[in-house]
């Protein structure tokens, strides 16, 4: 599986396209707000000739969700994330409005993803990891061929997601990375929704907020 990154919106939000040899592709938390970011977006896709088939979203902050709309009419494709991120999701029009930034509204989410559900492009098998915390339910996706983690905003490089939003709680966020990341091996690359990738032995062994 290869993993090409997009850094859209004003929240600097990593949007990823995750394509393999069978050039079918998915397209995961397009924050693409304005239109040269959405022709970035597309463009790469053309030019790579990959045929989009998934649209998901990690989780359904408006950071991430900013693109639903255009990826969904473009591509005619479902929106996928877990249905508990469906009360975030409907609270897009009313956090646009107060952060001052254009918002289409998305679609609702119509193929709901659990834990440990796996299910596949192309060539390649993902597996959905169940990692409340930063919102009330969000999922990271895992490659295991590949050792690659779609990790939203649950683990950053040197910290983790904020728990101070609706639906965010420390305490699970922090159950959640020990028992769903940390349990991965180490040399698993994690790709975050916002900064640099890193891997999860770095932060076992440097993550401030797991030193005991």
């Amino acid at each position: 599986m290869y993993i090409k990154s997009f850094t859209f919106n004003d929240f600097y939000e990593n949007t990823y396209l995750l394509y393999d040899n069978s050039k079918e592709c998915a397209i995961i938390d397009p924050g693409c707000m304005t239109m040269a970011e959405q022709k970035e977006l597309a463009g790469f896709i053309e030019d790579h000739q990959l045929k989009p088939v998934l649209l998901i979203n990690t989780h359904c902050h408006i950071d991430h969700i900013l693109g639903n709309l255009y990826i969904s009419k473009k591509y005619n494709l479902p929106l996928g994330s877990h249905r508990g991120e469906q009360v975030v999701l409907d609270s897009g029009l009313p956090v646009s409005a107060m952060y001052g930034i254009p918002y289409d509204k998305s679609p609702d989410i119509t193929v709901f993803y659990e834990e440990n559900d796996i299910f596949s492009f192309g060539n390649t098998k993902l597996k959905v990891l169940f990692t409340p915390g930063h919102s009330p339910a969000s999922i990271c996706l895992y490659d295991e061929e590949s050792k690659k983690l779609i990790a939203g905003d649950v683990l950053f490089e040197g910290s983790i997601g904020r728990t101070d939003l609706p639906g965010g709680n420390y305490d699970t966020l922090i159950e959640s990375i020990k028992t769903r990341i940390f349990v991965l091996p180490d040399d698993t690359k994690v790709f975050p929704g916002h900064g640099p990738s890193t891997t999860v032995g770095h932060e076992k062994r440097t993550n401030p907020f797991f030193k005991d």
